[in-house]
């Protein structure tokens, strides 16, 4: 009888988790507060501390957001997603009812040392703080309000294609941006390796998602290995052709799971 309780148990246990994964729920509920910035077309939210540059045209759009320090990370969390709802049991004058937003994180809010936290500082450490663009806001909450309440939690990224990487930098500096990443959304580790060299070679957080390798690496096609946040690696072979220039980006078929 036992051993059929513990296997009932074990059903139970695997049933949750994968209905879990199917909803996207990757992380509990959580309160912080939500502002906004970059006008109503979200144009003054461009470039951003993760280095994505033309949120537009590296697909994310109108719904992303600025985090504070107590969840920036110094850049780990760049491209997570975040569910957000406006907290109506908090503030029934500013939240709009039945609705949420996701957004991915695509730049850093920084603390602001000279007004308290509760009177303007919102992204002083260590209060978690959304500063979302203007149009991912105003799904959640009516415009005169200025700053919400929020619940939030952090859930899977949904991409179309396949993950991108752009070369910049010089010789011996190789800086590669990475976008476009489903799953987790940010980056835990990333090696490369050139057609000419026979071992992987580790490259560290540059800023933001850029990642940098010290290797002279010009000539060669490039392949990488990235690790995301939860743990999965793909090993993106020969992705990058030998005839690469620096500002070059360079698409993948491949793509990270949910």
């Amino acid at each position: 009888m036992a051993g059929a309780y513990a296997r009932a148990a074990i059903a139970l246990a695997l049933w949750c988790a994968l209905a879990a994964a199917a909803a996207g729920q990757t992380g509990q509920w959580l309160r912080a507060h939500a502002t906004f910035y970059g006008g109503a077309d979200a144009s003054g939210t461009m470039g951003g501390a993760c280095g994505y540059g033309n949120l537009y045209a590296q697909g994310y759009g109108t719904r992303t957001t600025a985090l504070s320090t107590a969840l920036f990370a110094d850049g780990a969390a760049c491209g997570q997603c975040y569910k957000l709802v406006c907290d109506r049991k908090t503030d029934r004058t500013w939240c709009k009812p039945g609705v949420s937003v996701t957004v991915t994180a695509t730049n850093f809010c920084p603390p602001n040392w000279s007004i308290p936290s509760d009177r303007g500082g919102w992204c002083n450490p260590p209060r978690p703080h959304f500063d979302m663009e203007q149009p991912a806001w105003e799904k959640i909450g009516v415009y005169r309000g200025g700053i919400i309440p929020v619940i939030y939690r952090r859930v899977s990224c949904v991409k179309k294609g396949g993950v991108r990487f752009a070369i910049n930098g010089h010789d011996y500096f190789n800086l590669v941006l990475v976008t476009n990443v489903a799953g987790p959304g940010s980056i835990r580790a990333m090696d490369v390796r050139g057609s000419r060299s026979p071992d992987w070679m580790p490259m560290a957080r540059n800023w933001g998602a850029n990642w940098h390798s010290l290797t002279y690496l010009n000539g060669q096609g490039l392949s990488f290995r990235v690790t995301v946040t939860d743990g999965q690696t793909i090993v993106f072979a020969n992705v990058v052709p030998p005839n690469w220039k620096f500002g070059q980006s360079f698409a993948s078929n491949l793509q990270f799971n949910l």
